[in-house]
């Protein structure tokens, strides 16, 4: 999730813990341990695949947020003597302050190691968009509500606890829509017989209304978007050709096989240019995928491993508008243009 998120829910999370024993400061050490977690971005890693792949590792993984709980904890009561007697809380405060923060990512499409290093497997439910302000606000309205002096402790627990239990409640509802969709979607699929090789579906960006979903079958995907208000005969699915054959001549390589394994199947392969390119299908869109990696190049030999290469291709905010219309309207479509196989802008 984006970091004011993390920031405000970990604030939520420390306060609940300790705010009636030493006030507003449970919150901004909730904040900034909320935040922790994501400073693995700033590591050196030796590539784009490994910088790619690694985020969201050790510094997400549960089992290191126990291990050094105690060691945090420890550190802070050293800076806060007087508060010595309440090291249980203190504990709880930092691990659940770090644990919610990678479970929370874990509710988004991207991956995270929850469990390293017993598995690097990249945990995804995708219930969530990585930018949700309806999760967001009851949290940073508590976070705000915490520092106003004229308003009494206990008033500020309630309310506290009271945008913990909806942001909980927001979660549910995620999931419920989610198996709502999946099982429309499952309808449609089995209506027009296309055999599936990997599924996903996703919220779309700001919504729990519309989900994109996503098709891996046999050389071929299908992406298309679903409302809550759809029915299985409205469910539209785009289909796309992926050339995963580019990749024979360097299917041994690290990073091939890295990515491959971190996209869970959802990739595409073509050839730009002279280069070959893998797209992870997961985050973005058709035409605009968030993750781009070169990873061999053409040439009168045939295909060789190149320089890898990250190429970001941020989605078209101009599409937003249409995402509103798409929840309420089945025949507004969010496919993308394609002129001489070439995207363009809806306005070209």
């Amino acid at each position: 999730m984006d970091s004011l998120t993390q920031v405000v829910l970990g604030g939520a999370v420390g306060y609940a813990v300790l705010g009636n024993k030493v006030g507003y400061k449970a919150a901004i050490y909730g904040a900034i341990l909320g935040t922790l977690p994501d400073l693995d971005v700033f590591l050196p890693y030796s590539g784009d695949v490994e910088a790619f792949t690694y985020h969201r590792g050790f510094s997400h993984s549960l089992l290191i947020h126990l291990l050094i709980s105690p060691f945090i904890a420890w550190l802070l009561i050293k800076c806060h003597q007087a508060t010595a007697i309440y090291k249980k809380h203190w504990f709880w405060l930092v691990f659940l302050c770090l644990s919610t923060h990678a479970i929370l990512d874990s509710f988004t499409v991207y991956g995270t190691q929850l469990l390293w290093p017993i598995t690097e497997y990249p945990f995804a439910v995708s219930n969530l968009f990585i930018i949700d302000p309806l999760y967001t606000l009851p949290l940073l309205f508590a976070f705000i509500v915490i520092f106003l002096p004229k308003i009494k402790p206990a008033r500020v627990t309630k309310i506290n606890h009271f945008a913990l239990a909806i942001s909980c409640l927001y979660i549910c509802w995620s999931l419920t829509a989610k198996f709502y969709i999946d099982k429309k979607v499952t309808i449609a699929l089995n209506d027009r017989q296309i055999e599936v090789d990997h599924y996903l579906s996703a919220p779309a960006p700001f919504s729990t209304l519309l989900w994109r979903v996503l098709v891996m079958s046999d050389g071929q995907y299908y992406e298309g978007y679903v409302s809550v208000f759809d029915s299985a005969s409205d469910v539209s699915l785009e289909a796309y050709h992926s050339s995963d054959a580019l990749l024979t001549n360097i299917k041994d390589e690290w990073d091939v096989q890295r990515l491959q394994w971190f996209t869970k199947g959802f990739y595409s392969v073509k050839a730009e240019e002279q280069n070959i390119v893998l797209s992870d299908l997961r985050m973005g869109a058709e035409c605009r995928y968030v993750f781009n990696f070169i990873l061999g190049e053409q040439t009168s030999t045939g295909i060789v491993k190149s320089d890898v290469e990250k190429v970001s291709d941020r989605p078209d905010l101009s599409m937003l508008g249409n995402v509103w219309d798409r929840i309420w309207d089945a025949s507004v479509s969010l496919a993308p243009l394609k002129k001489s196989g070439v995207c363009v802008n809806r306005e070209s």
